[in-house]
């Protein structure tokens, strides 16, 4: 229970110390400001057939609560799906190998941590919640009971699946990848639709046992943001149904998150194998260096060179099969409109996108070069090649068809998605937030939301090409200043 407790608290007081922290207890605070709008706005989180419960205690409650276990849940995971990667990082895993801890005992307390994390930034909603109700007027009495129900019994059971999630992902080799990021998106949205059903397991998200206290009149039931024609009706929630049965379902939710957490002491044995990697790898020993060898002088362009280099730096470690599937694809697509087949041969290299403004291994190495400017364009350069190397076949269909408005979308995507990966990269330092949101707008653009169509791949169109070409540029230029922010600063 001691080593348990102690390296929850490490671990938790490790993640508090960094600046992301304090970003995500802000964002915590506009997640509330979304959740409990104006009387007057135009936009809700719960839509109760055209109705909306007055701003008590128990109702800015439940929609706060909703909206950490919907939205808390995706963006969670990614918040805190480093933990054991971090230790990997600095070594501390290494030392945990050689020493008495049981790998039960680490899985528990690097769960219990991702809890408390998420379990902060819920906190700060519940806080957040209780501002806006006396800011908003129509009740100032506080009932501390019904604004905190709705955290411990529908936004806590949540939480503690996405921290066991978080843990299950890191753990699994095959999850532990980009893969485990982007597969993260659908398994998220999958939730998120089945479990506001009144017949999700366990309860779900627990949308299904509000029914009840709900307006007779209300035949729909709707949550995530969402725009309004006019300001919705008023009733008066009555608050949770905290029945038996209810509250059995969320006890058993989270007992299954745990079970999860523990799930892999049967795979994972800490960091033995990667200790015992690390030995073999060391050199041996009375090495003398001798020097370097001598190279000939090297032919051609300097930019040339350096954007060869950046293209295979890219590339490198790519399995077969990854250009397999990407030669399938291409063929699959001969036979469908080239701008349908562009959203699915685009969504394939995502992987190695995210890699750009995240090579931690060569950074130092890269640093060296005299011309900064050049290497970052080389490097943006680098992830529009592959974007055109992927979409080589829509292009020449376009091109075949003179199809121009279509291949000045396809240049203009080509230009945004490596822009959109090197400036997420640059300011993150880890791939997994591009992974995240580009699948997320890829998701988006594949169900018609048009105003997202930065490729040209539907046919109600969407931004002028020219607009997406621009928000590349800017992209670039923000990457451009934090590298050489960061430059000035050493």
């Amino acid at each position: 229970m001691t080593a348990w407790w102690g390296l929850t608290v490490a671990d938790f007081r490790e993640r508090v110390r960094r600046p992301a922290y304090l970003v995500m207890l802000i964002s915590a605070v506009g997640l509330g400001w979304l959740a409990v709008p104006p009387t007057d706005a135009r936009w809700v989180v719960l839509d109760a057939g055209g109705y909306r419960g007055l701003y008590t205690s128990a109702y800015v409650g439940l929609v706060t609560a909703l909206t950490s276990a919907l939205w808390l849940t995706f963006v969670g995971f990614y918040l805190v799906r480093d933990a054991v990667a971090r230790d990997v990082r600095t070594g501390v895993g290494q030392l945990l190998a050689a020493g008495p801890l049981r790998t039960p005992v680490y899985l528990a307390g690097k769960f219990t941590s991702n809890l408390l994390v998420l379990g902060s930034m819920a906190g700060v909603l519940a806080v957040t919640a209780l501002v806006l109700q006396l800011l908003r007027g129509e009740s100032r009495t506080v009932d501390p009971v019904g604004l905190m129900a709705p955290f411990v019994f529908l936004a806590l059971p949540m939480l503690a699946v996405t921290a066991a999630a978080a843990l299950l992902f890191e753990t699994t080799p095959v999850l532990r990848s980009g893969f485990g990021n982007m597969l993260w998106c659908f398994v998220w949205m999958a939730g998120a639709i089945g479990g506001q059903s009144a017949s999700a397991p366990l309860g779900g998200i627990g949308v299904g046992q509000l029914a009840g206290t709900m307006p007779a009149t209300a035949d729909t039931f709707g949550l995530g943001l969402m725009y309004v024609d006019r300001p919705l009706r008023t009733f008066e929630w009555s608050g949770l149904p905290l029945d038996a049965g209810f509250v059995a379902g969320r006890v058993a939710l989270t007992l299954l998150a745990v079970a999860v957490a523990l799930l892999p002491a049967l795979w994972f044995h800490r960091f033995d194998v990667a200790a015992r990697s690390t030995a073999r790898s060391l050199p041996e020993p009375h090495t003398v260096y001798r020097g370097l060898p001598p190279t000939a002088a090297v032919a051609g362009s300097a930019t040339g060179r350096l954007l060869a280099a950046e293209v295979l730096i890219l590339v490198r470690g790519t399995p077969w099969w990854w250009w397999a599937g990407a030669a399938v694809l291409a063929v699959a697509g001969l036979a469908a409109p080239p701008g349908p087949v562009l959203a699915v041969v685009w969504i394939w290299p995502v992987l190695l996108w995210s890699r750009l403004g995240t090579r931690d291994e060569t950074a130092a190495i890269l640093a060296a070069y005299p011309a900064p400017r050049r290497r970052l364009v080389a490097e943006w350069a680098a992830g529009v090649l592959v974007a055109a190397a992927i979409g080589a076949l829509p292009a020449v269909r376009m091109l075949a068809g003179a199809d121009l408005p279509g291949l000045a979308a396809w240049t203009a995507g080509a230009l945004f998605i490596p822009a959109l990966a090197l400036a997420l990269g640059t300011l993150t330092g880890v791939p997994r937030t591009f992974q995240a949101l580009y699948t997320v707008l890829w998701y988006m653009l594949i169900n018609d939301v048009a105003a997202l169509d930065f490729m040209g791949a539907l046919p109600s169109g969407g931004p002028p090409p020219a607009a997406v070409a621009g928000a590349a540029v800017a992209l670039f230029a923000l990457a451009f200043g934090v590298t050489r922010l960061r430059h000035a600063r050493r």
